[in-house]
């Protein structure tokens, strides 16, 4: 029997033949994504800001970068696979660029400047110490795996981003070039035009050409201002005043330098953020003047924002404008007379109360401090509130049980209060004086306090959180006035900056309030000419100084200088 010759139609064939075609409409597409998926991301790391508020302009997506093109054409005239290495190193490079611009977002947001890539680095440990306290060791660990993790994507993402775009521009040579060319025309007609779509933002873009050139600017400007600091710090008027002349005026008094952790102007006139803290103000300034005390405030215009603690610390006591870490590292390391080491001088006994510090503080040598007490020497037996190792009630307790209610020679005292340091939750209550024993009270408190991921999610509750953390810290600082300070308690209260900008917003001033108050009218009768207004809260109008003023106009006024001219005059920096 003869089998049948099968006869295969034409609309069979066809539909045999479209599972084998599937495959490769499959590669096609993907390739294509891959492709536009990688213009993208040039494109977007090109035109990316490095301050998060910018993303919120229009003006910043509707943009044309010149690198782009400059760097197709160039790439296209290296032979062979020179051009692969070279998409790889650039992307690589528009990688740590994309990095950097992350890093600055961070530095905006907490310290309102960016990150200084030769000299921030130390601040790294900081960051990680900060996480460690907050959200403990698991949750520091996880953040940085997570940041390690995203560092390599970013770098191997961008690589092959631009590996892939060579490729395609190579098969496509001659339009590739064209489009580079015609690109570079358009772009400088809309530059030479001044073409904006949005806003002021021009559609001609240059940013990441013009961040590598400022990255290149701050690093040179960081090496010479290093040189021209160890020359200022050298220079200093009251380095050879022997010390039976050093503060004359405050012999026999207990002279103590409270700071408020980011106690800023905003607390005071910002409307979204005062309601509550005036009332403790005007009701404090009410109670201390009934006590006995008289008090004049006024501003400083401090070195850092939203942190950096130390910076603003340094500048006060040293004279000098402390605004990176480098000048930080120089002061240290050198012979400058800083105000605690003139009390010293004078015969003061000198002490740093530091409930923040969890670790040594060698600086505490340079500064000129007899004693260091922090949070390892201060007997707190009741859990730390996020960052703040101990509550500010807590430390100033201590200090009253231990350093100024027994007897004790006239003392110097700096006290960087912690309480209101980020992130603002738990936050501890102010409670009766009689009750803070040894810390234990405050574990039930710590407990039903609010967490930190139920107020960072709103940005209202933490603007409100910030507000009673430094409502807590001045009643604290009031009450203890009130019931134990005297005579001779001669008190500088400030803050050291203002919060982030996630709290004050961006541009707000870098002023702090500072008060000078003490019982004896004689004291404060030789700051009469400072021009600062009564009370414990500045009116808008008191002048502003640079912080890096207050240790010469302090020491001119309560003691005389070598040379009154050198003194006074308007500090170099």
């Amino acid at each position: 029997m003869t089998a049948e010759p099968v006869v295969t139609t034409e609309s069979e064939a066809t539909v045999a033949a479209e599972p084998a075609k599937q495959p490769g409409r499959l590669r096609k597409i993907a390739a294509q994504t891959l492709t536009v998926s990688a213009f993208m991301l040039v494109f977007a790391a090109l035109i990316m800001p490095n301050i998060l508020s910018r993303f919120e302009r229009p003006g910043t997506y509707v943009r044309l970068p010149i690198e782009g093109f400059v760097a197709i054409g160039l790439v296209l005239l290296l032979p062979g696979r020179w051009k692969r290495i070279a998409a790889g190193v650039l992307g690589g490079g528009l990688a740590l660029l994309t990095i950097e611009k992350i890093i600055d977002m961070g530095f905006h947001a907490t310290l309102s400047r960016p990150f200084d890539p030769v000299l921030d680095w130390v601040l790294f440990d900081d960051a990680q110490s900060f996480l460690a306290d907050s959200a403990g060791r698991a949750g520091a660990i996880g953040a940085v795996v997570g940041v390690i993790v995203l560092v390599l994507a970013i770098l191997a993402l961008m690589s092959l981003a631009a590996i892939r775009i060579t490729k395609v521009a190579d098969r496509h040579r001659r339009a590739s070039f064209g489009t580079a060319l015609t690109g570079t025309a358009v772009w400088v007609v809309l530059l030479v035009l001044g073409v904006q779509v949005f806003g002021t933002i021009p559609v001609a873009a240059r940013s990441s050409a013009m961040y590598v050139w400022d990255r290149a600017k701050m690093i040179k400007g960081g090496l010479r201002d290093e040189k021209a600091f160890e020359k200022l710090a050298a220079t200093d008027a009251f380095s050879g005043v022997p010390g039976d002349q050093l503060l004359t005026g405050l012999r026999g008094k207990d002279v103590m330098v409270f700071f408020v952790e980011s106690y800023g102007r905003s607390a005071i006139e910002d409307p979204a953020l005062n309601p509550g803290t005036v009332d403790v103000l005007a009701e404090g300034n009410a109670t201390l003047k009934q006590a006995g005390y008289v008090s004049r405030s006024g501003w400083l215009g401090s070195p850092t924002a939203g942190g950096g603690s130390w910076l603003a610390h340094s500048t006060l006591l040293s004279g000098l404008w402390i605004d990176k870490q480098n000048r930080y590292r120089n002061l240290t390391s050198s012979n400058r007379l800083t105000l605690t080491s003139a009390f010293a001088k004078a015969g003061f006994d000198t002490m740093s109360v530091m409930p923040g510090a969890t670790r040594a503080w060698p600086e505490g040598n340079f500064y000129g401090y007899d004693k260091v007490y922090d949070s390892r020497n201060t007997g707190y037996q009741g859990p730390a509130f996020s960052w703040a190792p101990q509550p500010d009630q807590y430390t100033l307790s201590w200090f009253e049980k231990n350093v100024h209610g027994p007897a004790h020679d006239p003392m110097f005292v700096e006290m960087p209060l912690v309480s209101s340091h980020t992130p603002w939750a738990p936050l501890p209550q102010f409670i009766d004086w009689d009750d803070v024993g040894d810390g234990s009270i405050y574990k039930q408190i710590q407990e039903e306090g609010k967490k930190v991921g139920s107020i960072w999610k709103d940005p209202v509750k933490l603007r409100r959180e910030y507000s009673r953390s430094i409502q807590y810290t001045l009643t604290t600082v009031i009450s203890w006035l009130e019931r134990y300070g005297d005579e001779n308690t001669v008190m500088i209260l400030l803050g050291d900056h203002q919060p982030s900008s996630l709290i004050v917003g961006d541009g707000a001033s870098r002023d702090v309030p500072i008060t000078l108050l003490a019982k004896d009218k004689n004291v404060m009768a030789k700051a009469s000419d400072w021009g600062w207004t009564a009370g414990i809260a500045p009116a808008p109008q008191a002048p502003v100084w640079p912080m890096d003023q207050f240790r010469d106009r302090f020491m001119t006024t309560f003691g005389p200088p070598a040379d009154v001219s050198r003194v006074l005059a308007p500090p170099k920096r």
